[in-house]
């Protein structure tokens, strides 16, 4: 199974945001990415980051997805359902947000075996550390 960990950054939100991702194909091999947007916010680089780690892999693969975004983790695993079902409305009748996001992301998922981890942000992991430091590297460089 391939570990990939996934993060956004935003500076003001909105503002200038990046995303990272650290990819694990084995003890050996790590894959970085990163990218960003001049005007976004820090979810849309939070669901960008986990796009782009999926669109990486042309062929089918069985792969883990860690993450310290719970919008991104609930929105995927459990609220996505719902938003399809009701025309991409929230329960309250509101438009979802980021919709286009999701629409892609899904659309991503579909394209592999993917089961999603939360980690806690800022805590030490060696490889959210480093999903955020690619996607703050972005950032930095405008």
């Amino acid at each position: 199974m391939i570990k990939i960990y996934t993060d956004g950054a935003c500076s003001g939100n909105p503002g200038i945001g990046g995303w990272g991702v650290v990819i694990l194909e084995d003890l050996e091999k790590h894959i970085f990415l990163n990218g960003g947007h001049n005007e976004t916010t820090n979810n849309r680089m939070e669901l960008t980051a986990a796009i782009e780690a999926l669109k990486y892999y042309t062929t089918k693969k069985e792969i883990e997805i860690f993450t310290d975004s719970k919008y991104l983790k609930d929105g995927i695993e459990s609220w996505i359902h719902n938003w399809k079902n009701n025309g991409w409305k929230t329960s309250t009748k509101k438009p979802v947000k980021n919709k286009d996001l999701w629409i892609d992301l899904d659309r991503e998922m579909l394209k592999h075996q993917v089961r999603w981890s939360w980690v806690k942000g800022h805590s030490l992991n060696k490889y959210n550390e480093q999903a955020d430091k690619l996607a703050r590297k972005y950032i930095e460089e405008i």
